[in-house]
């Protein structure tokens, strides 16, 4: 099951990942519990509807599946003559009026 939530949700427990909007565009953000494959399909398709695409991971497990669904992702736009690159960054967010730093993954074409 998929969850899209707003960008003002504080609550950060989706059971695939979330969608928000961005100033730099659409963020999904990755659980420990996220299916790779689905998080990729996510990927694939926002990033044909934008080209750009920012993922969000906070802790080991939720970055482990993030850089995963990336892999898969990769697969399923280069039929379409596009490689994706990827480039990792730290920010700050707030979950239930907390500081965390989470990594973030800003997906785009080479």
């Amino acid at each position: 099951m998929i969850s899209w939530r707003n960008k003002d949700d504080e609550n950060n427990d989706g059971d695939i990942e979330e969608k928000s909007e961005h100033i730099d565009g659409e963020i999904l953000k990755v659980a420990a519990k996220s299916s790779p494959n689905s998080v990729a399909g996510a990927i694939a398709n926002v990033f044909r509807e934008n080209g750009k695409v920012t993922l969000q991971a906070i802790g080991a497990g939720a970055v482990n599946q993030a850089v995963k669904a990336i892999a898969i992702s990769r697969g399923y736009v280069a039929s379409g003559g596009v490689d994706l690159v990827c480039i990792p960054a730290f920010t700050d967010i707030k979950i239930n009026g907390e500081e965390r730093t989470a990594i973030k993954f800003i997906i785009m074409s080479k």
